[in-house]
């Protein structure tokens, strides 16, 4: 049985994620801030008691990543998910109104994060057969595709993301683990708001598509749900 790791599972992507590999076999440990008022996630441990593991994780908390690495230190980790981030409040993300606490706050969690998550889990990935790091990005993060302005805390957040995840593709090609970045789409969820244009069953679908058909020579890759490349 495979395993994954999901940050950020108790809504949204991350919810859909654990739904759709503990359907399909997998073994999930599905972290999450408060894992007691997780009520969602809670229902689908109860349908799938043998396969979903809950994990108290806040990844701002880099001790608390240390701490449950070394919890699971026995563990292989097939497939890492970076899921969990944060969209700062648009008041605070424009020109002139710039709030700097949250975008300190959302690097620590959107650009930061997901490196310390694949240092401190190399080992139990590095082990494993798939020794796959996908880390869910935004094409807002994209320099090429930015049209619009503005957003400067949540684009810049991604687009740290994304040279961040670049640079690890290339740190750890000896150990022959893939690293890619994955756009989810403008997704239905709490973050995407009600306009977004697919929902979280088709996103995640299509990015499992994404993950499975990966190859070691992809890693370093910056993909759309649908397979697309994204321009960096």
């Amino acid at each position: 049985m495979k395993t994954v790791l999901i940050t950020g599972a108790n809504r949204g992507i991350g919810l859909e994620f654990v739904r759709q590999y503990a359907l399909d076999d997998w073994r999930v440990i599905a972290c999450c801030r408060n894992p007691t008022s997780a009520d969602a996630l809670n229902r689908l441990v109860a349908q799938h008691p043998d396969r979903i593991s809950i994990f108290s994780l806040d990844v701002a908390n880099y001790s608390q990543i240390e701490q449950l690495a070394q919890t699971l230190s026995g563990e292989t980790i097939d497939l890492l998910i970076n899921n969990a981030g944060v969209y700062p409040p648009k008041s605070g993300d424009a020109f002139g109104m710039t709030d700097y606490e949250a975008w300190a706050h959302t690097f620590a969690i959107n650009t930061m994060a997901p490196l310390k998550m694949a240092e401190a889990f190399l080992r139990p990935i590095a082990r494993s057969n798939l020794k796959t790091i996908v880390t869910i990005t935004s094409k807002m993060g994209s320099i090429a595709d930015n049209r619009g302005g503005g957003s400067y805390i949540y684009r810049s957040s991604k687009a740290g993301v994304n040279i961040v995840m670049k640079s690890l593709s290339i740190d750890l090609s000896p150990q022959q683990i893939t690293t890619v970045l994955l756009h989810p789409g403008w997704v239905k969820t709490d973050m995407g708001g009600p306009n977004g244009l697919i929902s979280t069953e088709q996103s995640v679908t299509g990015m499992r598509r994404v993950i499975s058909n990966l190859t070691f020579e992809d890693s370093g890759k910056f993909y759309a749900f649908d397979g697309q490349i994204v321009p960096w």
